[in-house]
């Protein structure tokens, strides 16, 4: 029998708290996270699952029971209207009820500003935090700036403007300082916070190792995605206008992109640093932040299933919805009568003399036109025509990853405006087998979108035709 949880985490299914909950259970601590969506939370070894509601008094006190440390990472960001009142009424509940449970500490994550005249956002944001620690129990509130990591909703915001727009007309917040902290150093002084030392509540304010502008983040970014941008200020722009700016080229609608505007003029730079005395934490640097972010995406989606990022019945190409950022996927599959390795036989075979399976015609012009493009183009073939090896070329790819029977992945090294790769997966039993192809882009700006969509019904007929070659093939 599991011992019981001794730490709760509130808001497991956001970008934080699902960081947050990775992370401890690594450390091998037991914990229980109060979900409204339960089976949103995969299960997992020393995990426990409450449901309910931040605003459900009752099912808040059941989930605090027995609970010596408890995480407080909710918000109200997202409603359609009022959230200072709701932030107010779950952190009040919250409060209460961890008092009540005999909790020994609470640890919040909120936002870092220090200007008399704080958003609405940035207010609620520390009102919060006193509602928590106004009931006695031990309170550790970390105030934090910019988080940069794929999926944090400021990130995602420089991420798609760079990424859409050449030309940026910029307003004033664009110039306002921050200090961006990657979201690795925020989960660190959060799991830090379980065993620090302190008398009564304490407020830390949290930043990277560097200051910035969001401007300076987006000219980053492109640098190393090896874009161009010209950044043009225009200081008539408002914060509603801005937010209906960036609900028309980002995906951060207008709702929410006009309250996080609406806080972008306030600073949020780091004045205490007594966090950097009582933590042994050294941030990154923001330029390190934003490739770790890269680095860590380009692993986190080729460990997952690629048609995992799909919603279920997808057909055709489509932004993924899983940690895909910019990448657009085309996954499709087909079952075939026969056993994994039999369907496999033609995957590990393709390219080189035996051909796509479909459209070779195609797939010749392609590897012209790169040719003249500069490119590799198809002359290359392949070493050996049986079995792929990892790192080995196959006409205009490179095998990035094979497992015999279940696995090949390929990389594009012809001229394309982004990164491009072609997977094939098996799964089955003795009788019959599951194929699945799944193409993916990551577009190098607008050229890169602009080519993905201008090819979109050749790619259609393209894949589509070499997923039923393959088939045929191999029954």
């Amino acid at each position: 029998m599991e011992p019981a949880p001794r730490i709760l985490v509130t808001g497991p299914t956001g970008y934080v708290g699902g960081r947050l909950l990775a992370a401890l259970l690594e450390r091998g601590e037991h914990v229980r996270c109060l979900a409204r969506r339960p089976d949103a939370v995969p299960a997992r070894a020393g995990l426990e699952i409450a449901a309910g509601d931040a605003l459900d008094r009752e099912a808040v006190r059941r989930s605090l029971e027995g609970v010596e440390v408890a995480y407080y990472l909710i918000h109200a960001l997202g409603s359609p209207d009022g959230f200072e009142r709701l932030e107010r009424t779950a952190a009040a509940i919250f409060a209460d009820a961890a008092r009540d449970a005999g909790v020994r500490r609470i640890i919040y994550l909120g936002g870092l500003g220090d200007d008399p005249d704080l958003s609405p956002h940035l207010a609620s944001r520390q009102e919060v935090g006193r509602i928590l620690a106004s009931t006695g129990v031990e309170t550790i509130e970390f105030r934090a700036s910019i988080v940069i990591g794929s999926g944090s909703l400021s990130f995602e915001l420089v991420r798609a403007l760079t990424e859409r727009l050449p030309l940026m007309v910029t307003p004033r917040w664009v110039w306002t300082r921050a200090q961006p902290i990657a979201i690795e150093d925020v989960v660190a002084y959060l799991v830090a916070a379980l065993d620090l030392d302190v008398h009564g509540s304490e407020v830390f304010e949290i930043g990277g190792a560097e200051v910035a502008t969001y401007g300076e983040l987006m000219r980053e970014y492109a640098r190393q995605r090896g874009l161009h941008r010209l950044l043009v200020p225009v200081p008539m722009l408002t914060p509603r206008l801005s937010s209906l700016w960036l609900g028309l080229v980002t995906p951060v609608y207008a709702r929410v992109g006009r309250k996080l505007v609406e806080s972008l003029p306030n600073e949020t730079v780091v004045l205490d640093t007594s966090a950097h005395e009582r933590f042994p934490i050294r941030p990154l640097g923001y330029r390190e932040a934003i490739a770790r972010a890269l680095r860590n995406e380009d692993r986190q989606f080729a460990e997952t299933r690629w048609s995992d990022a799909l919603s279920s019945g997808a057909r055709t190409p489509r932004p993924s919805e899983g940690p895909a950022g910019t990448r657009l996927v085309d996954s499709r599959a087909r079952v075939v009568p026969v056993p994994p390795a039999q369907a496999f036989r033609p995957i590990r075979r393709i390219g080189g003399a035996t051909g796509w399976y479909y459209g070779d015609e195609l797939w010749r012009l392609r590897g012209f036109v790169d040719l003249i493009a500069g490119g590799v183009g198809l002359r290359r073939g392949r070493r050996d025509p049986e079995t792929p090896a990892v790192g080995s070329v196959l006409d205009f790819w490179r095998v990035e990853a094979y497992e015999p029977d279940r696995l090949l992945r390929l990389r594009a090294e012809m001229r394309v405006p982004g990164r491009a790769w072609l997977q094939f997966e098996v799964d089955g039993d003795g009788r019959s087998s599951q194929i699945r192809q799944t193409a993916i882009f990551d577009p190098s700006g607008l050229a890169g979108l602009l080519y993905w969509y201008a090819l979109l019904p050749l790619h259609g007929l393209v894949f589509r035709g070499m997923l039923a070659g393959l088939a045929r093939e191999a029954a």
